[in-house]
C-alpha cells in the first residue's frame, strides 16, 4: 500500500508519467488468484462462443444475409473487446501488476473504445435491418443489396477508427493535474480523461467523440423500435405478430445487455448517487464482459437457422441421421 501511494504521489505532474496505476476487483486484492479462474472461464466461454458464430456464418452460403453479415460483426467486436481486456485483468490477477506502461494503457484505451462503438454501431445497423424487414418486408431485398450492406461495413469501420484514432495522441498530450491512478483494472477514457487538468480542450473532444455514439445510438434503436411496433399493429393475427416479434427478441436482448449497465454508471456518476465502488466497477465489468458472453447464447436459442446450423457442423452425423 506505502508504495501505491508513493507511486500516486510521483505521477501526480504536469505531465504524462510513463505509468498509469490500475485497481484490481475490490475486496479481492488480498486473493487475485482466485478471481482469475472465473475470469479466464468467462474470456474462453466468450471466445469458443464467438468464434463457433463467425465460422458457422463464414462456412454457411445460406447464411450470407445482410442479418447474419451484422451478426458477424457483432461476434468479431464482442470477441475483440474481451480479448484486449485481458493483458491488463490477468496481469492484475496472476502478478499483481497495477502499474501499466502510459503506452500500452493508450493503445488498450484505443482498442476498448474502438471495439465498443464497433458493437453499438453495429446494434443500430441490426435494428434498422429489422425495421425494414418488419416494415417494408417487401422492398427489403431491394434495400439492402450487397453494396449497400458492404458501404454499411465500411461505414462503421470509418467511424470506428476515424472518430478515435486522435483519443490516444490527444490524451498523450494532455496536461494532467492529478496522480495518474485509474479506478478500474483496464484504461478507459473517461478514467484518462478525469485526471487532465482543468480547461483542457482534448477532454472535451474525446468527451463528444464518445457521446456521439453511446448517446446518438441508444436513442436511434428505440426510434427504430417504435416503428417495428407501429408496423407490428398492422399485422393480422397474433401467430403472425408473435412470429415477427421473435425475429427481435435476440436483438432486443443483446440491446439491453450492452447499453444498461453503461446508461446505469452514467446516470450514477451524472447525480453522484453513493454507490459503492465495488458495485460500480462490478456494473463496468457487466458492461464490458457479459455481452460477449451472453451474446453467442442469445442468438444460438433464439435464431432457428443459426442454431440449425451450428449443430450441422458440430454434429454432422447426427443431424443427418435425423
Amino acid at each position: 500500500m506505502s508504495t501505491l501511494s508513493t507511486q500516486e504521489t510521483s505521477n501526480s505532474s504536469s505531465s504524462m508519467a510513463p505509468t498509469f496505476l490500475l485497481v484490481g476487483l475490490p475486496g479481492l486484492e488480498a486473493a487475485p488468484s482466485w478471481w482469475s479462474v472465473p475470469l479466464i472461464t468467462v474470456y474462453l466461454l466468450s471466445a469458443m462462443g464467438n468464434a463457433t458464430i463467425l465460422w458457422t456464418i463464414a462456412l454457411e452460403p445460406t447464411l450470407h444475409r445482410p442479418m447474419y453479415f451484422f451478426l458477424f460483426l457483432l461476434s468479431v467486436s464482442d470477441l475483440g473487446l474481451a480479448t484486449v481486456l485481458m493483458p491488463t485483468l490477468l496481469g492484475l490477477a496472476f502478478a499483481d501488476a497495477h502499474a501499466v506502461p502510459a503506452q500500452a494503457c493508450l493503445l488498450q484505451m484505443f482498442l476498448v473504445h474502438v471495439f465498443s462503438v464497433m458493437e453499438s454501431s453495429v446494434l443500430l445497423a441490426m435494428a434498422f435491418d429489422r425495421a425494414l424487414a418488419i416494415c417494408r418486408p417487401l422492398h427489403y431485398p431491394a434495400l439492402l443489396t450487397n453494396a449497400v450492406i458492404s458501404k454499411i461495413g465500411i461505414a462503421i469501420a470509418f467511424r470506428c477508427l476515424s472518430l478515435h484514432l486522435p483519443l490516444p495522441f490527444l490524451l498523450a498530450h494532455m496536461p494532467y493535474c492529478r496522480p495518474q491512478v485509474l479506478t478500474h483494472s483496464y484504461c478507459l477514457h473517461p478514467d484518462m480523461a478525469r485526471l487532465a487538468c482543468p480547461g483542457a480542450w482534448g477532454a472535451v473532444y474525446s468527451l463528444v467523440v464518445v457521446l456521439s455514439a453511446m448517446a446518438v445510438d441508444p436513442l436511434l434503436i428505440f426510434f427504430s423500435y417504435g416503428l417495428i411496433g407501429r408496423a407490428l399493429k398492422g399485422v393480422g393475427s397474433p401467430e403472425d405478430r408473435w412470429k415477427a416479434g421473435q425475429t427481435c427478441a435476440a436483438h432486443l436482448s443483446a440491446v439491453l445487455l450492452f447499453y444498461t449497465p453503461m446508461i446505469l454508471l452514467a446516470l450514477i456518476d451524472r447525480l453522484k448517487l453513493p454507490l459503492p465502488q465495488p458495485a460500480h466497477t462490478l456494473l463496468s465489468y457487466v458492461h464490458f464482459l457479459l455481452p460477449p458472453l451472453i451474446n453467442p447464447v442469445l442468438y444460438s436459442v433464439k435464431m432457428k437457422e443459426i442454431r440449425e446450423k451450428i449443430l450441422k457442423r458440430v454434429l454432422p452425423a447426427k443431424v443427418g441421421c435425423a
